[in-house]
């Protein structure tokens, strides 16, 4: 890592850092894998210890604590796995895909499968191969170090832990887990929030259609990550991006392991877009460049019903309510510039059409009459094909006393994190 000053952190930090090994490569002998009680580390995860031949379901609930254990078997090789049919067990965090309750032969995987998404894109990037690698039972009873790479328990363990072995669980393979009940001044756990804002301006420049996104991915490693060239994926956002006239982007709950030499983060997310709405859940793989800066150097997406699309009205008006009585104040100041600030450039009101015709509008008004008074009430906030619609009763008076009262509707496209008014409408109709 030739200049770690890039990653933000003091240079005593960041010597506890390497002097810990967070910045290394798994060793031969194996990784050792920390589980640390962060707030960015998983409420729940299952963490395999080869060494022990244990598997463990963890939760964080400071300290961390074992709710479930039992006696595993993994490969008959020691050692991570690189290569097919090596009976060697990966290690590394990896994430349950699905269930597999048919057809599977009973002596061998018990009836029930949990398979997980080995190869990774970091496995992908190092060359690793082989497939099938999964939690499992066994008709018969379990011997150490006896699959062919995969992780078996026995038949009444995988009773208990499989309901919790839902798609999307994060799996820590190692040599030796370590859990830790760090507190938070620990070095490591700077690190980890680094990644966390690191997730969140990504988030944040996607939904912005920055170009500042790219700049977040190392783009040779991610073509062979991903098996994609980063220059196609490049050339595809930014044909989106001068397509669409808005992304949305809501995210909740971003954790955040560490693997052997490389990082995940992941979230669930709702991405709402004029042609588009889908949810799910995100996975960002990270690894330090030759400069010390981490970048994205693979992604992967799992639709699921998450819960976000139900409560994405819930979630978003908060802030829509905030845009609103701030558009309110700058109206009332008769403030034109910051008022017009508000609209997007091409946004409407009435018949007016452009965010500088409606400041100079509003500049010629506010020289003969200003407000007096301006209420809004009633405000509600619903999906609209061109982003969100918000409806409100509008109580006014101007400086001579003219006065009115009906129903102003906007039509908000977001906006980054906020909100601008693509359209404006007004009618006298009573509410």
């Amino acid at each position: 890592m030739k200049n770690p000053a890039r990653f933000g952190l003091s240079g005593c930090v960041l010597a506890a850092l390497l002097a810990s090994g967070c910045f290394t490569a798994a060793r031969a002998e194996g990784w050792s894998a920390a589980v640390s009680d962060l707030r960015q580390t998983p409420p729940k995860l299952v963490a395999v210890s080869k060494a022990t031949q244990n598997l463990s379901l963890l939760a964080r609930h400071s300290p961390m604590s074992v709710q479930q254990s039992y006696a595993c078997t993994t490969g008959q090789v020691t050692g991570d796995k690189m290569t097919s049919g090596d009976l060697r067990t990966p290690e590394g965090v990896y994430f349950v895909v699905n269930k597999i309750d048919r057809g599977l032969d009973f002596a061998e995987y018990g009836g029930i499968a949990y398979p997980l998404n080995y190869p990774n894109p970091v496995d992908i990037l190092r060359g690793k191969t082989g497939h099938g690698i999964w939690i499992h039972s066994r008709g018969q009873p379990i011997a150490p170090m006896s699959t062919r790479g995969c992780v078996a328990i026995d038949l009444d363990a995988i009773g208990k832990l499989g309901p919790h072995l839902v798609p999307g669980m994060a799996v820590v393979l190692a040599e030796n887990v370590i859990t830790d009940a760090r507190p938070a001044d620990k070095p490591e756990s700077a690190v980890f929030a680094l990644l966390e804002e690191k997730t969140r301006k990504w988030n944040a420049a996607w939904a912005g259609r920055s170009p500042g996104m790219y700049a977040m991915y190392n783009p040779e490693a991610y073509s062979k990550a991903q098996q994609e060239s980063f220059a196609a994926f490049k050339a595809q956002k930014e044909r989106v991006f001068a397509m669409l006239p808005w992304i949305h982007i809501v995210y909740r709950d971003i954790n955040v392991m560490q693997g052997p030499d490389y990082w995940v983060t992941w979230f669930e997310q709702y991405y709402r877009a004029p042609n588009l709405t889908t949810e799910g859940v995100r996975r960002l793989y990270w690894q330090a460049d030759a400069g010390g800066e981490l970048r994205i150097v693979g992604m992967e997406w799992l639709p699921h019903n998450v819960g976000l699309e139900a409560s994405y009205l819930e979630t978003i008006t908060p802030g829509v309510t905030k845009f609103i009585e701030t558009w309110r104040k700058a109206w009332a100041q008769a403030d034109a510039r910051a008022y017009a600030a508000f609209y997007a450039p091409d946004g409407s009101q009435g018949a007016l059409r452009g965010r500088e015709n409606i400041q100079r509008a509003k500049e010629s008004l506010w020289k003969r009459t200003k407000p007096a008074k301006l209420d809004l009430t009633g405000i509600r906030v619903m999906l609209d094909r061109d982003g969100i619609k918000v409806d409100m009763t509008q109580a006014y008076r101007d400086s001579t006393g003219k006065s009115d009262k009906g129903v102003k509707t906007l039509i908000l496209q977001p906006q980054g994190e906020s909100w601008l008014i693509s359209a404006e409408n007004w009618s006298t109709r009573q509410p």
